[in-house]
């Protein structure tokens, strides 16, 4: 039991990693987030570009009494390839060193993502909450927040006293979570005992079919809150349904149930496997629903009031490129009216377009250099807004956390009228005030074709119903048909790949 005021040591790594996706490098990293020391602790108090569950933890710690914070070390970057090797062995060199300079310590934080992945290394949550248990010892709290689009080994949860998950997806809980995992933390700290069971399912479900609000994994997760009980009212402290991140493609990928008890081990197995076997049960619910390309033109032609299309195969927030110009170029050629496109990512376009000006106008070539996805494609373009793309969300997973696109513009392409919003920066349109930075109304677009997954919904929800509202599927680095994907090392038979699939019960004696 912890008399005097607590040290918690603050880290976390923030990398959703897409084994097909171009490596993650450190510039990656530095253009949205490496920060060390104590300059964390001052970002982690105002507005700024860290994880947010880094100022939720923050913010409850310092509600509920004195506690000294020691920020090691924070690196985030959006989703994209496996670290490079370099990078992740610089990130580990920074938390053994800072943890091992700094004294003693009662507690550990962890905000990770946890789905990422390094070059010729798979589990690097593992690999992490190791070193840290080796440096602080068995006695000292080691707690860990991540994204419901984890991918959890069980050597993971046996590291850790306790992990908890985003609950919500869109993402608009990071905040929650984290003062949750604070106030677990003041529980361990007083000298109660945790305890966890882990199941993994052979399920890995397209990502489009993960919503909270409503379907088979919705139905999921809230019977996993429900169970959650509070301090003097029963042993279930947490539980987390992660959901996965299929395009990782590694062996530990697959959904899993993790409850944490207070030293009840039993009660937390049985727990995890009502909630397993219900979730198995209920796996044939996970399909998506997405349109055609032609089916989103034919559409956006006839509609008679504005319609959100998501390009969910091209999404920047699992790794996708922003550049596919599967509807770019279908909108343009059907000469759609009132179509609004982004954010399209294309470096060398956004500085071709503030060198030739506003109200300029110049030939466009996207993708000059082309790959499998990312087809080169030519349009006569006028630049309408030129940005140096840095804002402040304010609704959805961007609420209160500064972004950048990097240098951006708004381009009307000549002919069709169909307007582009262009960035530097890989990130997914889930936000008004990407839009809205570059003076455009959201109010009067007809049709807007955004390159997110699902995240979108939290941002634009006030402009468009959920009936206005369509996932497109094309060809892409996130595209919710798994079929199309070239995987190496998921483990197989997995459903919804194979129908083989079958899931054997862990065998737990529970009394």
């Amino acid at each position: 039991m912890i008399c005097s005021i607590p040290r918690i040591a603050i880290l976390g790594f923030h990398l959703e990693a897409n084994a097909f996706s171009p490596v993650s490098t450190m510039a990656d990293f530095t253009a949205q987030c490496w920060e060390e020391g104590e300059v964390i602790s001052t970002l982690a108090r105002q507005t700024s570009h860290l994880p947010v569950e880094i100022p939720g933890f923050y913010k409850r710690m310092d509600e509920t009494g004195p506690w000294i914070p020691v920020p090691i070390i924070v690196a985030a970057t959006p989703p994209g390839g496996p670290a490079q090797r370099a990078v992740w062995d610089t990130f580990m060199e920074k938390v053994e060193s800072g943890l091992r300079n700094a004294g003693e310590f009662d507690g550990v934080y962890i905000a990770n993502h946890g789905a990422s992945s390094a070059i010729g290394l798979d589990d690097t949550e593992t690999q992490l909450v190791r070193m840290i248990r080796s440096i602080v010892g068995p006695h000292t709290t080691i707690i860990a927040t991540h994204d419901l689009h984890c991918n959890v080994s069980e050597e993971t949860i046996k590291a850790l006293d306790a992990l908890i998950s985003y609950r919500t997806n869109p993402h608009v809980d990071q905040r929650e979570r984290a003062a949750e995992a604070a106030d677990l933390m003041h529980e361990a700290l007083s000298g109660q005992k945790l305890v966890s069971a882990y199941i993994r399912l052979p399920i890995t479900p397209p990502s489009v079919t993960l919503l909270t609000a409503h379907g088979p994994y919705a139905d999921a997760v809230h019977k996993g809150a429900a169970m959650i009980q509070a301090r003097g009212e029963g042993p279930i402290a947490a539980v987390s349904v992660c959901a996965g991140f299929v395009f990782s493609d590694l062996p530990k990928c697959g959904m899993t149930v993790i409850v944490t008890a207070r030293g009840d081990l039993p009660k937390a197995r049985y727990t995890a496997l009502e909630i397993a076997r219900s979730i198995w049960a209920d796996r044939a619910r996970y399909v998506p629903d997405t349109i055609s390309v032609a089916s989103a033109v034919e559409m956006a032609s006839t509609a008679d009031s504005p319609l959100l299309l998501a390009d969910v195969a091209d999404n920047p927030g699992g790794g996708g490129g922003g550049n596919t110009i599967w509807l770019l170029k279908a909108f343009h050629e059907a000469r759609v009216p009132g179509v609004t496109l982004g954010v399209f990512i294309d470096p060398a376009v956004v500085a071709n377009a503030h060198l030739a000006g506003v109200g300029a106008q110049f030939r466009a070539v996207f993708n000059q250099t082309p790959n499998e996805f990312a087809h080169r494609y030519e349009a006569q373009a006028s630049v309408i807004r030129l940005s140096d793309g840095n804002g402040t969300g304010r609704r959805g997973i961007y609420k209160g956390r500064e972004f950048s696109l990097g240098p951006s513009a708004v381009l009307e392409l000549t002919d069709s009228c169909v307007r582009v919003v262009v960035g530097s920066l890989r990130r997914q349109l889930a936000d008004p005030a990407m839009l809205e930075m570059h003076e455009l109304d959201i109010s009067r677009i007809r049709i807007l074709v955004v390159k997110s997954r699902g995240h979108y919904r939290a941002g634009f929800d006030e402009f468009f119903k959920a009936d206005q509202i369509h996932d497109v599927d094309s060809k892409g680095l996130t595209t919710p048909n798994l079929a199309q994907v070239p995987f190496k090392r998921l483990p197989r038979p997995v459903w919804p790949l194979d129908e083989t699939a079958h899931w054997v019960e862990p065998s737990w004696e529970i009394n």
